[in-house]
């Protein structure tokens, strides 16, 4: 009897084992998801560097070698302004679609934006003449005031190429003005500057003149969360006329914090780098 019940005990354990395992189907196919990859699309369109007060060659040149060395985009061409406006050319737009890069150096470096936007009207003038129909600009502090006042103040004029993007690093847009104490960052995004600038009060009389679809990046740096400074131009600057062109145009803006975020650090920050990247040349 206990042999038999030791059987039945044996078979029921066994039983219940096989229950619980999954059969092997010979002819099921393994499941494998798709690899997603992620795909740079590049194109002819040529993006200028414009450095700030008192720049150099040296200005943007560390972030066009590291752009260029990441296989994102390729420095094809320098354009070098004399004092009176003339424009020497070193290099070649080969208009092939490598995201081509053109860097801009005005010899007079210390001019006012007035001079450096005419400056800008005439290298674009002849990217015109050389069959170039849209660009990007990239202006770093003054660069960027620069920029903005160019983009403004020829409005439709058949001589110049679309500007298709438009990023502005630690540019600032309202002078030195600092309204942080007076206004937090919501405030200031949403309203403009509580205290304006001559050059901001010039923008207010441009902004009508700015394409409307012109994508616009603005950013800004802090030394540490409560300095709202990148210890030469006030946060509040850099993002001032944020409220100012979303009335028309897409506007990002994005702050970036630490000793990397100091001003004339900005443009040898790696994550500078990739949010201009990333804006420029999106990854599909």
């Amino acid at each position: 009897m206990k042999k038999i019940l030791t059987v039945l005990i044996l078979l029921l354990a066994l039983a219940g084992c096989g229950g619980n395992e999954k059969k092997a189907n010979p002819t099921a196919k393994a499941q494998i998801k798709p690899k997603t990859s992620v795909i740079l699309k590049k194109s002819a369109v040529p993006t200028l560097f414009i450095h700030g007060y008192s720049g150099t060659k040296n200005s943007f040149g560390g972030m066009l070698q590291r752009l260029e060395t990441s296989n994102l985009a390729k420095k094809e061409l320098i354009m070098t302004v004399s004092k009176e406006g003339s424009i020497t050319t070193t290099g070649t737009l080969s208009g092939k679609k490598d995201n081509p890069m053109i860097q801009v150096i005005f010899q007079d470096n210390k001019n006012t934006e007035w001079s450096q936007s005419e400056w800008l009207y005439n290298c674009l003038a002849d990217l015109k003449k050389m069959g170039v129909e849209a660009v990007n600009l990239v202006g770093h502090s003054m660069g960027g005031v620069s920029g903005l006042r160019y983009m403004m103040s020829y409005p439709d004029d058949p001589s110049q190429p679309e500007i298709l993007k438009f990023v502005a690093i630690g540019a600032p847009f309202n002078d030195f003005l600092d309204t942080s104490s007076n206004q937090d960052m919501a405030d200031l995004l949403k309203n403009g500057p509580t205290e304006v600038s001559s050059r901001y009060q010039d923008y207010q009389k441009l902004a009508a003149n700015l394409a409307k679809n012109t994508k616009i990046l603005l950013l800004a740096g802090q030394l540490d969360e409560n300095t709202f400074n990148d210890e030469m131009v006030p946060t509040t600057s850099a993002l001032a006329v944020n409220a100012l062109l979303k009335q028309t145009n897409s506007v990002t803006t994005q702050i970036f914090y630490g000793p990397n975020a100091q001003h004339s650090q900005l443009h040898e920050n790696k994550e500078v780098d990739k949010k201009v990247s990333d804006f420029l040349w999106p990854k599909s």
